[in-house]
């Protein structure tokens, strides 16, 4: 048993929000639109808080607060897409982190399906199409663990990256 274990989570000192906050705006993120279809239509939100969980079985995870206008459609659902944004795409970023109506998010960029339904943006860096085969509460959040079923990849596209409260643009290597 090591020191920490012996000490009860509500004795450890926490940092406030604002503390969080600033320290994560120093941890650059991949910027995401994650998409589902549900009784209303298609409907996306974007996140930075997505990242790998296994290779094998292929599987994700993607943090929704459950005060976001998409959370009830994505609560109910048991598919999504999440689309890794390349360079240039920071107006589709904000279309979708916004106030915007689902029609007018979706009425810009390219989309299609792959294997779930769940919308694919074409021309995006990588989209992983997903099984979602777990969720979890954890404070203001849901955790959604996601099977991945298929991918499409742009090699070309570069990364969309959210560093210091801002975009930063990665172009792709040159061949």
């Amino acid at each position: 048993m090591n020191a920490l274990s012996e000490v009860k989570p509500n004795e450890l000192m926490c940092i406030s929000p604002e503390a969080f906050k600033d320290g994560m705006a120093n941890l650059a993120g991949a910027v995401n639109i994650v998409t589902t279809v549900g009784k209303s239509g298609k409907v996306g939100f974007t996140a930075t808080a997505v990242c790998s969980v296994s290779d094998n079985p292929a599987t994700m995870l993607v943090c929704l607060n459950r005060n976001a206008s998409v959370y009830q459609t994505f609560k109910d659902c048991n598919t999504l897409a999440i689309n890794t944004l390349g360079v240039g795409q920071d107006n589709l970023s904000n279309l979708f982190g916004g106030k915007a109506s689902m029609g007018d998010r979706f009425a810009n960029g390219e989309w299609e399906t792959l294997t779930t339904g769940s919308p694919i943006l074409s021309n995006a860096a990588v989209s992983f199409d997903c099984i979602v085969i777990a969720k979890h509460s954890v404070a203001t959040h849901d955790v959604m663990y996601c099977e991945v079923v298929a991918i499409s990849q742009n090699a070309s596209a570069g990364s969309l990256i959210y560093h210091q409260r801002s975009y930063q643009q990665i172009s792709a290597k040159a061949d």
